[in-house]
């Protein structure tokens, strides 16, 4: 059959693949399965320390190597089915009331996107449905004293079969059933000519006492608050570029798919509605942190302003950290987020430990330049050491290029370049920023009291 024919290309498709790149080091199984319409093939692969082709790059041989597949809905090679981030790359869910409507619009959208590079196994979430016959008995099969329900049980037992008998076998029961040979139920013609016995113990023509319309049955249907959906679904490559085609979907396609189709919502689902939700969490968790790290330093220092001047270098080492993942060709993700938040409480210690040394050196009567000054010149050694152990304990990890250690790269690409780049902005801006403060201080005739030094140093 057709489906058996698709299964073997797929099967066919990944064994020449393990073939040209290492056999049986590429390739431990295949499993295969078949239900209704569908086809699955699962490639089992060997552990990534012994094959030397990643996940996603045998997926991307795979799919060169099938090629293009004549006479499917759908078509979808996944290369991370399993785990937190896993399905499609673009989720895009559509909702309307009316389906035709709903399945004229996904299928514009799936056309939409074929337009941009890098987007791969579209699919437009629409499924026609298997062919079915509706019956509406008709005046005469009335008048003969025909009910739908009479013509529709006729109609199941010739041809899906009615049951005659159960029978249990051991732990299994058999069921029999009865039903016209398969030679008189192959195709439409013995559906018209299917004779319908009536209570008056005559048999008329199906076509004679009913109307036959030909149609599709869905499949499924999805509703969302009373309105139907359609998911139309992509993978992108790289998964990096999601963002951007997001940018142009949002800038032009979908405002136009929703002024074309009236009525018609739309939505981000899948990997974008995780990532929006835990990134919001993330957000408010790292607004909460600062507000807790500004209290902390404004206790102490018995200030307002300088708080603000230390955590100054938290913008910074985000910009640093984003340099990083640049320079070691990452993708922003949770993780490096994840690790933002962590730096935020790490890269101020640097600032820290000048502004209250200079605090120190005020306690004494020095000048505010004076004591900028000296707290540069002494508190450079330990300010450079301490961020040159932070990102050698790091490094072993940023560098790392086991598959394994991936997911925990980007957090600490966040923490080593981060707190690089800002210790190198805070030798320089922290004592222009103290100063700034100081003059602001001396034009609005503003004395305020210096805190008493957090460590004592000789």
């Amino acid at each position: 059959s057709e489906m058996i024919r698709v299964r073997d290309q797929l099967a066919a498709g990944i064994e020449n693949v393990a073939e040209d790149n290492g056999g049986d080091e590429l390739l431990e199984g295949i499993t295969s399965s078949i239900s209704n319409n569908s086809v699955q093939i699962n490639a089992y692969l060997t552990p990534p320390d012994v094959r030397q082709f990643s996940t996603r790059d045998v997926t991307k041989m795979w799919r060169q190597e099938v090629g293009p597949m004549v006479g499917l809905q759908s078509l979808r090679y996944e290369s991370d089915r399993g785990g937190p981030g896993s399905g499609a790359g673009l989720s895009i869910e559509l909702s309307h009331r009316d389906i035709e409507v709903l399945d004229q619009a996904s299928l514009s959208l799936a056309e939409q996107l074929e337009f941009y590079s890098g987007v791969k196994d579209v699919d437009s979430g629409y499924a026609a449905g298997k062919t079915q016959y509706d019956f509406v008995v008709n005046e005469r099969g009335e008048s003969l004293g025909l009910t739908a329900t009479e013509v529709g049980r006729q109609v199941r037992s010739a041809f899906q079969g009615a049951i005659a008998l159960r029978q249990q076998r051991g732990s299994n029961e058999v069921t029999v059933r009865v039903r016209l040979p398969e030679e008189q139920r192959l195709s439409e013609y013995d559906i018209e000519n299917f004779m319908v016995a009536t209570p008056g113990q005559t048999f008329v023509p199906l076509s004679d006492i009913a109307t036959i319309n030909k149609g599709r049955g869905y499949t499924s249907i999805k509703r969302r608050d009373s309105k139907r959906t359609a998911m139309v679904t992509a993978n992108v490559d790289p998964i990096g570029a999601t963002s951007t085609i997001m940018a142009g979907l949002n800038a032009d396609v979908l405002p136009q798919l929703a002024r074309q189709y009236p009525g018609l919502s739309y939505d981000y689902k899948g990997r974008q509605a995780s990532r929006k939700e835990s990134v919001s969490d993330l957000l408010k968790n790292f607004l909460f942190a600062l507000g807790g790290i500004y209290f902390l330093l404004a206790i102490p220092f018995r200030s307002y302003l300088q708080p603000l001047i230390v955590m100054a270098a938290i913008p910074f080492g985000i910009i640093g950290s984003v340099f990083g993942h640049l320079i070691m060709g990452y993708n922003l993700s949770l993780m490096s987020l994840m690790g933002i938040v962590a730096l935020s409480g790490i890269v101020i210690n640097d600032s820290l430990v000048l502004i209250d040394y200079a605090n120190k050196q005020r306690l004494k009567g020095l000048s505010s330049t004076v004591a900028v000054s000296a707290a540069g010149v002494r508190r450079f050694r330990p300010v450079v050491l301490t961020t040159f152990t932070t990102f050698c304990g790091l490094a072993p990890m940023i560098f790392e290029s086991s598959r394994q250690a991936r997911f925990m790269i980007p957090m600490a690409i966040s923490l080593g370049f981060g707190i690089a780049f800002a210790t190198v902005i805070t030798l320089v801006l922290m004592p222009c920023l103290y100063l700034m403060m100081e003059d602001l201080r001396g034009l609005l005739g503003r004395e305020e009291r210096i805190s008493e030094p957090l460590v004592q140093t000789e």
